[in-house]
């Protein structure tokens, strides 16, 4: 209790706060450059020297690649809500999580934020301040660790707590690649996917956001927890190594990117004459503009360019019971003696 001459402040809550990587404000080169900008000034993104990197971002690539992303974007970007797929699920999931611990009397104050774009991280923070939450654990949306994704949510979460003058106590998750929630909510949708289908795939590629082997180099455990997942979801599905394989997509720039590259594989198979072919993205929880487009659109075009027939991509946990169960089942570890 706060004496009776203290300021009227909320407190005494706990809060919950899920984070994802981030999404433009509009598929439009408007919308894409302010986002482009603050992604790709991020120094766990890229780690080149400011002094090098920047010239090259503000002189070249924020005037060449919003335009290349904005066509991408306006391609899966939802009409009727007005925003990308990955802002729609993750404030669903949010809203899934929130509508399970009202039914089931647990007071926990949850909300979601992007690491770039909007609702930003310190908006999501101040508003559980707002709402009295002096215990906040906030959970990355990214199943492996990598410093370019996890950690650099927690930077910018500490970065906050910097401006408070009442912070939080604070926790943040660390990875659930081999969650086994998160193994079998994966499987199930593969298996759910393939049984609607009338063909029979030959080949099961589970595509992982790329990363510089340079940071692979350095230590970054990223390469490790997307083989696991990967190994993990082979084991439980009962395939052998004949006709699954990890792969990985999504790459930037002249440097060396971990390997296998999802398209190179792509078109290796359809040349070997593999003609049907699945692919599930593990690394992301929400479908994505490098789900929907770069692997649905580009990566099913470059397949069937090399001699393929059929080609499908195994949606997201998205917004599912699925998701919000594992989720649920993430903070609740999360929690632990904050809530009953």
């Amino acid at each position: 209790m706060l004496p009776d001459t203290h300021p009227d402040v909320a407190y005494g809550k706990t809060g919950l706060l899920l984070v994802n990587l981030g999404t433009p404000d509009s598929p439009d080169t408007k919308g894409l450059r302010p986002y482009l900008k603050q992604f790709l000034s991020d120094k766990r993104v890229i780690e080149a020297p400011s002094i090098i990197w920047q010239p090259i971002l503000r002189g070249i690539i924020l005037n060449t690649r919003p335009r290349k992303s904005a066509r991408a974007y306006a391609k899966i970007w939802d009409t009727e809500t007005h925003e990308s797929p990955l802002r729609r699920y993750t404030r669903e999931q949010a809203e899934g999580l929130s509508k399970l611990y009202k039914k089931e009397k647990i007071d926990v104050q949850v909300t979601w934020a992007m690491r770039y774009g909007n609702p930003s991280i310190a908006e999501g923070l101040e508003s559980l301040r707002a709402a009295g939450c002096t215990q906040i654990s906030v959970i990355s949306l990214y199943p492996q660790y990598s410093a370019s994704t996890t950690a650099s949510v927690n930077d910018e979460v500490f970065r906050c707590l910097l401006k408070m003058r009442w912070q939080p106590a604070l926790r943040t998750a660390g990875p659930w690649h081999d969650h086994p929630s998160y193994i079998d909510a994966l499987t199930k949708s593969v298996k759910k996917h393939i049984s609607k289908l009338h063909w029979k795939p030959d080949y099961l590629i589970a595509s992982f956001h790329g990363l510089p082997v340079a940071y692979f180099e350095k230590g970054d455990p990223y390469h490790c927890h997307c083989a696991k997942t990967a190994r993990l979801l082979r084991e439980k599905l009962g395939m052998s190594e004949d006709n699954f394989k990890l792969t990985f997509q999504s790459r930037f720039g002249p440097t060396k990117w971990l390997e296998p590259y999802t398209e190179t594989t792509l078109r290796e198979l359809g040349e070997a004459g593999y003609k049907n072919i699945a692919v599930i993205t593990p690394g992301f929880i929400s479908d994505c503009v490098e789900t929907l487009e770069e692997i649905a659109i580009e990566a099913r075009e470059t397949f069937i360019e090399a001699g393929g027939e059929n080609f499908t991509t195994v949606p997201c946990l998205n917004s599912s019971p699925e998701s919000v169960k594992l989720l649920a089942q993430l903070a609740h570890a999360e929690l632990a003696g904050w809530i009953a």
